[in-house]
């Protein structure tokens, strides 16, 4: 490859960019303290994880081996036998609750979907792309989902097949919907177990609580029937990149034979990236169990440390149960840009990734919140005194 001395340059004005904003992303989750070196030399190769792991592909570039251990490692991770599960890498969460409301359509064709108003903005593209009948339900003001709405909405429908989108861990405060409550008022209702879908997205808090003392409910042990996690938040990669993991049974609804490969494709996307199968075997196969245990600890203390701070200042700051995402009141456009963080109407907040473990940004954040707070107040009461006076 040549590239003109133009070109170079602008290769080179990139990489200072990404260089200086490495660590930028105190709004966004997304881990940054990551190093794939050892992986650099498969560059070189297109590698296509066209297919299932799990059987052998006439596409001889492909990283199934190692895609499998990855699935094996979130098949116990999720509390379920890998002989009863089935789950690829994706293209990120996206993909993976498509794929989950992809099963649960093809299991209930007429069943409706429910999900809070505080889910992602992906299930909104899913149930239009995989035409879904769909009820929105209110939120509880930390972000879970509203039971009694829920409850009152399948109740309304009349729906015996009902598809619950369940959120672990919200995107804007970190909410976790409560499995538990919602399979108990399910049962109250009427509806047997085999007669509804529960998908969890856990693209964040997937790699979260199997790691704290006291989660709350998340896994198949619970009653999910799929649930997905994103590769690039808590894991951290340098490609958007995911994890779905449902029930084998499920799965073999939406299986097809593929002659030209030899191989059976159960995926939405088809044609996938072996790469990050790659990255995501290279960062589970890097950490045990303690050392993942540790750095979620630290990202909770951090998010704990920053609610601590605001308040000491006399800011309304907060954070839901086990959740690195910690919100507050919304802040001026110029600290907004500068810290580039995420809003909806006067809320924003931080999440404390791992790479944010020496508290440097969060302080620098904080501290300018507390001033812009400090002044705004300081100017008002001026103003109060000369409207008195």
């Amino acid at each position: 490859m040549t590239l003109s001395t133009a070109d170079q340059r602008k290769l080179e004005s990139f990489w200072q960019h990404c260089v200086t904003h490495q660590y930028f992303n105190i709004g966004y989750p997304e881990s940054a303290d990551f190093d794939y070196s050892q992986l650099h030399r498969f560059l070189q190769f297109s590698i296509n994880n066209c297919g299932d792991w799990n059987e052998y592909s006439n596409y001889l570039l492909n990283s199934f081996d190692f895609e499998k251990d990855v699935m094996t490692y979130f098949s116990e991770l999720f509390n379920i036998a890998l002989e009863d599960s089935w789950g690829y890498v994706t293209n990120g969460g996206t993909e993976g609750n498509m794929f989950g409301c992809y099963l649960a359509r093809e299991l209930f064709p007429d069943g409706t979907l429910y999900y809070s108003k505080d889910t992602h903005y992906s299930v909104a593209k899913i149930v239009k792309l995989l035409r879904i009948k769909c009820r929105a339900v209110e939120s509880l003001p930390n972000g879970e989902i509203d039971y009694n709405d829920l409850m009152a909405k399948i109740a309304a429908d009349q729906e015996r097949h009902p598809i619950i989108f369940a959120n672990i861990g919200t995107t804007l405060r970190g909410a976790i919907d409560n499995i538990a409550i919602i399979q108990q008022r399910l049962q109250q209702a009427g509806i047997a177990r085999h007669d509804y879908y529960l998908h969890a997205d856990a693209a964040l808090s997937g790699m979260i609580l199997p790691f704290v003392e006291h989660p709350q409910p998340f896994s198949f042990a619970d009653g999910i029937d799929s649930i997905c996690v994103s590769g690039h938040k808590m894991i951290g990669s340098p490609i958007p990149c995911g994890i779905v993991v449902a029930k084998r049974k499920d799965v073999a609804r939406i299986s097809v034979e593929v002659d030209y490969i030899l191989a059976h494709d159960k995926t939405i996307s088809g044609s996938r990236n072996g790469h990050t199968p790659l990255m995501m075997w290279a960062a589970l196969r890097s950490q045990s169990l303690a050392d993942w245990r540790h750095r979620i600890r630290r990202s909770l203390d951090a998010a704990q440390y920053s609610v601590d701070r605001f308040q000491a200042a006399g800011i309304d700051a907060w954070r839901n149960k086990n959740s690195i995402t910690v919100v507050f009141p919304c802040p001026s456009e110029q600290i907004v840009k500068k810290y580039c963080l995420a809003t909806s109407g006067n809320t924003a907040h931080l999440i404390t990734t791992p790479h944010h473990h020496d508290n440097r940004m969060i302080d620098a954040l904080i501290d300018e919140v507390i001033a812009e707070t400090q002044l705004t107040a300081w100017q008002s009461g001026k103003t109060s005194k000369r409207a008195a006076g």
